[in-house]
């Protein structure tokens, strides 16, 4: 014997560990699913719920399951995250009103212009003021948590309580604002990297030629051809006959991977891509296909909700938090108290879509920090090897977790009889 674990037992244990993922996620999944309306009214929400299962079932607290021994985290982390935003991306696109951008056009361009701008900005200079690190990395620090989460924020525009308590009108606000504003994070992102790989003159025209022109604008135009196109299938499928309700849920999964896919290979922007192509698809298919789709979409969407947050559970980095100190819980604070809510309340009487201080202040305290910040985390830790990154970010999404699901059911009940 030459005291070598043979490979089958290793291949084994590899496969044990995998397969308690399975179970873990896989149920997480079906109880929340179940419990889902129960656990909002103790103040929880299935993100929170899922993250704390990760945390408690990771390497640090009872050790069932190490992602480790799946592959590289960082590369998981972002695959799974870009999977979940892009599903959650089709959801709010199916989900929004024929029209909606158009209709909406001046707050949504308030809101994705000069609120992101100052998220940016107000996340940027928190970083740069409290950790003490160069300018550019905390810029790139602040466009990772720039972006409001569509994945966490459907959780709370949907719902009995967001429905007896929220006005359509805002629910629908909400959604756009956390699509558009995820895919449009995309450029601050690549700016802040290129900024750090290249000279000022040299970022500044690789970002502008290659990441506006060719990943952002090709997006769009990639993403509305494939979504006219699969409307207009689906459509004379319709009237043809030949596709049974039950095939939509293999239709709308189909979309969503194919632009991924696409988009990978022509090398744009496949989130944004997912978005324009889900609401140009919207605009092509008829009512009763659009309700169909629109079903189906969502119940997708919180199958693939809520994996993304176990893993993140699982992978948290306890010991990059630690080194943060109280300088990580000072940015934590400043971050969630002021990235978004000052801008809201300053702008909101410019937004048609807002009314009022109350809707303002609402709007502008629910900007969720979730999958879209994971996934362009992971991005720019593999774009830029800075090790800041990965724990700065990490930290505000749980905490965003943490409190905007603690908050979420509490404030939507306050701000419904506040308007009774």
């Amino acid at each position: 014997m030459d005291g070598r674990v043979p490979a089958s037992l290793v291949q084994g244990a590899e496969m044990t560990t995998v397969n308690i993922g399975f179970v873990t996620i896989g149920a997480t999944v079906l109880v929340l699913g179940l419990l889902s309306v129960p656990i909002k009214r103790l103040w929880l929400s299935g993100p929170l719920i899922a993250l704390l299962l990760g945390v408690l079932l990771g390497p640090e607290v009872v050790g069932l399951i190490s992602p480790a021994e799946w592959g590289t985290e960082s590369v998981l982390l972002e695959q799974t995250a870009r999977l979940t935003v892009a599903m959650s991306l089709m959801a709010i696109a199916l989900r929004l009103p024929r029209g909606y951008l158009r209709t909406h056009v001046r707050s949504l361009v308030i809101v994705l212009g000069p609120v992101m701008v100052a998220m940016w900005l107000v996340s940027g200079l928190a970083t740069y003021l409290v950790l003490a690190v160069p300018i550019w990395v905390a810029l790139l620090v602040g466009a990772v948590i720039t972006p409001t989460d569509p994945v966490v924020a459907s959780t709370i525009v949907r719902g009995p309580i967001a429905e007896r308590n929220l006005p359509t009108r805002m629910r629908h606000f909400l959604s756009a604002e956390a699509g558009a504003n995820d895919v449009l994070s995309y450029p601050l992102v690549f700016l802040a990297v290129l900024m750090l790989a290249h000279p000022p003159d040299d970022a500044l025209g690789e970002w502008l030629v290659r990441v506006l022109l060719l990943e952002v604008l090709g997006a769009v135009v990639l993403g509305g051809i494939l979504g006219y196109l699969a409307g207009r299938v689906l459509a004379w499928a319709d009237r043809s006959d030949i596709v049974p309700r039950t095939s939509y849920l293999v239709f709308s999964l189909s979309l969503t991977f194919t632009i991924l896919g696409a988009t990978a290979l022509a090398g744009t922007n496949g989130l944004l891509a997912v978005f324009v192509g889900g609401l140009v698809f919207r605009g092509v298919i008829s009512e009763q296909e659009d309700r169909d789709e629109e079903e189906v979409q969502e119940a997708v969407n919180d199958f693939f909700l809520l994996p993304v947050f176990v893993l993140l559970g699982l992978t948290v980095p306890w010991h990059e938090w630690f080194e943060l100190g109280w300088s990580g819980v000072v940015l934590v604070v400043v971050v969630l108290l002021l990235r978004r809510l000052p801008a809201f309340l300053a702008l909101g009487p410019l937004m048609r879509s807002v009314h009022g201080v109350r809707e303002a202040a609402f709007l502008g305290w629910f900007g969720p920090i979730g999958a879209a910040a994971l996934l362009y985390a992971n991005l720019a830790l593999r774009e830029t090897g800075n090790d800041l990154v990965w724990p700065v970010g990490s930290l505000v999404i749980s905490a965003s977790v943490l409190v905007h699901g603690v908050t979420a059911t509490p404030v939507t009940r306050l701000f419904g009889r506040s308007v009774a």
